[in-house]
């Protein structure tokens, strides 16, 4: 085929799922299963295009989950996860390890599948998936703690799990204990890794005054892709080195912040396109009837029985009444991670890997499908939700290098508690000034008594010291009002 035709092709599919998007969105499915759908029926047994390459679809798997990672990690606001971070990674490490043998268990003596082959199903189904998770509860008002909660342990439970996959998978398996200590080696030198590349990036960001607002993203996501690279070189996990050096950098002062972030989502949600879609050219259909009876078996295990059980073993310390730990353990969706882990094996060429495929296939297919529409009323029968939360506002900066200041464009939300706020009932720091109001299209200076409303646009201009204090000052009356201090909020991410 020719390369214009090849373009006309992808540029269709890419538009399709982007339709299929705003689609999952009203029925409040996870767009990944219209990906998977969309993949099938161009597959062999619709449009007959064959695609049966494990190892590429392996290499190209991880790369998306690498894009996906970093994105999840960019778009994670550090005030929303800090008082999670305890509970998510219990739930990554201990609530992993309680879901990997309840299912290896059910797997080996219901289903009849060899102990080896039992725990390679239950640690591929182990982790939940970022994309599927930050898709649907970003959608969801629930407390700011338990979207935390989920979104990091999300980033954090692929880590450990990988390494699992792939030392279950090699040709010899090495003894439990050096199976521990070699995890968590990679884990905690990994972490080290991710934090010192975020660190020293955001560091050298700020410095630097690049000649175009558009290389920032750029320059930000190749750091927390660079992670991973140099991770991996260390033999250590990349995963989570680009999970916490995309926090780091998506937390950090950068220039130009909701672009970047904007331009990771779009480069996530395009991975995750060519990720589902190519995932749904690689599973066939004649394969997958014979699986549908083990599968059901160990995919209800994992959600009625696994996942419950490993959030009250993981999460009794944590301050998380019934209803909350009821919620999370209806919302640790899969996504691609188990897919594409599942894929592992299959390369390995251990005997019963592709039956262990179809498996996971099956399993998040059915269960996203189960689970992921029920989530919103779910969250409102357990009274999980927050009605009134205000949105954050959102702050664009550019450096002014040569004035040692920073130009910051705001933008109110519909729901903020800047609403009708005067702009001297601010008190912004010295050094700090509001210089423009762009509203309904047109543009004002404001003076001190001027009110500010819903949709404006604001222009604040401030000198590199007074910054972070101006946009502490914004983001707390935008969250509690103008007396926002008196309610103990100081606007801190």
């Amino acid at each position: 085929m020719k390369l214009d035709l090849w373009l006309l092709l992808g540029s269709i599919v890419v538009i399709v799922a982007i339709v299929a998007v705003r689609l999952a969105h009203r029925s409040g499915l996870p767009s990944l299963l219209l990906y998977l759908a969309f993949g099938l029926v161009l597959g062999e047994s619709g449009f007959g295009i064959r695609f049966d390459d494990m190892l590429v679809a392996e290499t190209l798997g991880l790369a998306a989950l690498v894009l996906i990672l970093a994105e999840g990690g960019l778009t994670t606001r550090w005030s929303a996860v800090r008082g999670a971070i305890p509970a998510a990674l219990s739930l990554a490490v201990a609530g992993t390890a309680v879901s990997i043998a309840v299912v290896a268990a059910v797997a080996h003596w219901l289903v009849g599948i060899d102990w080896r082959l039992a725990l390679l199903l239950g640690a591929v189904l182990a982790p939940t998936d970022a994309a599927a998770v930050f898709s649907v509860l970003r959608r969801l008002p629930l407390p700011a703690r338990l979207t935390g909660i989920l979104e990091a342990e999300s980033g954090f439970n692929d880590a450990p799990v990988v390494i699992l996959v792939a030392a279950l998978s090699a040709k010899h398996v090495e003894s439990p204990l050096m199976m521990a200590g070699e995890l968590v080696y990679e884990l905690v030198v990994g972490a080290t890794i991710g934090l010192l590349v975020g660190w020293l990036g955001a560091r050298a960001l700020r410095r630097a005054a690049l000649p175009a607002s558009g290389l920032y993203p750029i320059a930000v996501l190749s750091l927390a892709v660079g992670a991973y690279g140099a991770a991996s070189v260390a033999h250590t996990s990349g995963f989570m080195a680009t999970y916490l050096a995309a926090l780091v950098l998506g937390n950090s002062r950068l220039p130009h912040r909701p672009a970047t972030r904007g331009f990771a989502e779009g480069l996530a949600l395009l991975a995750q396109i060519g990720l589902f879609i190519m995932l749904g050219l690689l599973a066939s259909p004649d394969e997958l009837p014979a699986q549908v009876g083990a599968a059901l078996i160990c995919g209800f295990a994992l959600v009625l029985v696994a996942r419950p059980l490993s959030v009250l073993v993981s999460t009794p310390f944590f301050g998380l009444d019934l209803r909350a730990k009821a919620f999370l353990s209806w919302a640790g969706l899969r996504g691609a991670v188990p897919i594409v882990l599942a894929t592992i094996p299959v390369t390995a060429g251990l005997p019963g890997a592709e039956a262990l495929f179809a498996q996971v296939f099956i399993i998040v297919v059915v269960f996203t499908l189960l689970q992921g529409p029920t989530l919103s009323s779910l969250a409102r029968l357990l009274r999980v939700t927050v009605p009134d939360r205000a949105r954050e506002i959102d702050v664009e900066a550019a450096p002014l290098e040569e004035l040692h200041a920073d130009l910051l464009e705001i933008r109110i939300p519909p729901d903020s508690r800047l609403n009708n706020v005067e702009i001297f009932e601010l008190r912004l720091p010295e050094g700090a000034v509001i210089t423009l109001v762009v509203r309904d299209g047109h543009s004002f200076v404001p003076g001190p008594d001027t009110a500010l409303q819903a949709g404006d646009e604001l222009l604040v201009v401030a000198t590199s010291a007074a910054r972070p204090a101006a946009e502490r000052r914004l983001r707390a009356v935008s969250r509690r009002g103008k007396l926002a201090g008196w309610y103990g909020e100081h606007g801190d991410q």
